[in-house]
């Protein structure tokens, strides 16, 4: 696929939120606009919080076009992490108002798609497009952790966005495991299991 022609829409993809034990993985497809470009993108998890929400809303107001979407943890517990954030991608490109002539997928796997696709690693530290979808991603699953933070505050969803810290799985054991929970991960399903 020629990725070098001169006005082609390249569309950028990433997730977020593969690692986590809780709540939805998050992906974003980004075109951006050449004649208006967002100055400072880089990968997502190289910003602080601060400038992360300061690019996303730069990225939203500037791009041709921008989408999220995001796969729940009944069809990551049902499909496996890898295929649900692959769904999440692809589902977050056919959103996009603007068909796209070529995907960057960051990392090593692509989702199915009509368009032409290639998987760049590290693409979100050297791809701009990639990079500000790096961006909505994380920024989009972030918010999500905060409004289940706001019904289930016992698990500190706030501080550690649902990554298996050691407060986290303290909390896990203390209070259960609730529908928010991939029962399919290891430490979730270890604490289900009959004693």
């Amino acid at each position: 696929m020629d990725l070098g022609t001169a006005g082609s829409l390249i569309c950028g993809v990433d997730e977020a939120g593969r690692g986590p034990l809780a709540g939805p993985v998050f992906a974003a497809a980004v075109i951006l606009d050449a004649s208006n470009p967002v100055a400072g993108l880089a990968d997502s998890k190289k910003l602080t919080e601060k400038t992360r929400d300061r690019l996303a809303l730069l990225v939203r107001e500037r791009s041709l076009a921008w989408a999220v979407a995001s796969a729940s943890v009944e069809e990551i517990d049902a499909l496996n992490i890898l295929q649900a954030t692959l769904l999440a991608m692809r589902r977050a490109i056919e959103a996009l108002v603007l068909q796209p002539d070529a995907v960057l997928v960051d990392g090593t796997h692509c989702p199915r798609i009509v368009h032409p696709v290639r998987a760049v690693v590290k693409g979100d530290s050297s791809v701009a497009a990639i990079s500000a979808a790096s961006i909505l991603a994380k920024t989009a699953r972030d918010a999500e952790m905060l409004r289940l933070h706001a019904q289930y505050p016992q698990y500190g969803l706030d501080r550690h966005k649902g990554y298996p810290t050691a407060a986290h799985l303290a909390a896990l054991r203390e209070h259960g495991v609730v529908d928010i929970y991939r029962r399919s991960f290891a430490p979730v399903r270890d604490l289900l299991r009959p004693v």
